[in-house]
């Protein structure tokens, strides 16, 4: 890493180019963590930037997160920040900068307000992995453009205690719940959405996919989390 002094203010600028990739645990660890710490490393650097793969919550502080193009919630459960972490991570997204949150992150700090609005829902459960189909709604969008409309894809298919679109995210993907048993939300289950807040225009990235270590292999879920990190980045 760099030396070179660093404004305390949480926002990208020039020195921007480290992609911060916590996988801390305070419930349910995800075996896919590794294989998508290792994937983040290599679409980051394919992009240009670095990848930092940490569990140490003191690396959320203002001037660790200034030097962040964006932050990458890899599985996260439970409660993982402390409150001077939470208030870092809050004011550099609201000062413009990135973050992605990656499948069980849907499950991360229970308590914290300011999380659960940029989600706009909450994890509620998940039926047996098995086959579905993966509809994409924003074939433009850097996230989903890899992506054929209907995507046949294995995974967990997340339930969450709300629809999130009303709160004012853009769903970018929804499961077709007629193709699988055990969804909860009917025709409009939203699986991948994005929103921006703040004066700064920070940008947030949720996608329910991601459970299984081989998914982190596979050549259309990687370009889906490359275009994921690519937009959240400014990119």
């Amino acid at each position: 890493m760099s030396d070179t002094p660093v404004s305390d203010t949480p926002v990208k600028g020039v020195l921007a180019k480290d992609v911060l990739v916590y996988t801390r645990t305070a419930g349910y660890r995800h075996d896919s963590i590794p294989a998508g710490s290792a994937a983040f490393a290599a679409l980051a650097g394919a992009a240009g930037l670095r990848a930092e793969a940490t569990e140490d919550p003191g690396a959320f502080t203002p001037a660790r997160l200034a030097r962040c193009a964006a932050v990458v919630l890899l599985s996260t459960t439970g409660t993982v920040l402390t409150d001077t972490g939470r208030a870092a991570l809050e004011a550099y997204v609201r000062g413009g900068g990135g973050l992605l949150a990656v499948h069980a992150a849907a499950n991360a700090e229970p308590d914290w307000p300011f999380y659960g609005e940029l989600l706009g829902t909450r994890f509620a459960g998940h039926p047996e992995i098995q086959p579905g189909t993966v509809l994409v709604d924003a074939p433009g969008h850097p996230a989903t453009a890899c992506l054929p409309a209907r995507w046949r894809w294995t995974d967990e298919w997340y339930d969450f205690t709300v629809n999130p679109r009303p709160t004012g995210v853009r769903v970018l993907a929804r499961v077709d719940e007629t193709g699988y048993r055990g969804g909860t939300l009917g025709a409009d289950h939203p699986l991948v959405w994005s929103r921006e807040t703040g004066p700064g225009g920070g940008r947030f990235l949720f996608t329910a996919l991601g459970h299984a270590p081989e998914a982190y292999a596979d050549p259309a879920f990687r370009a889906h989390l490359a275009g994921a990190l690519r937009w959240v980045t400014g990119g």
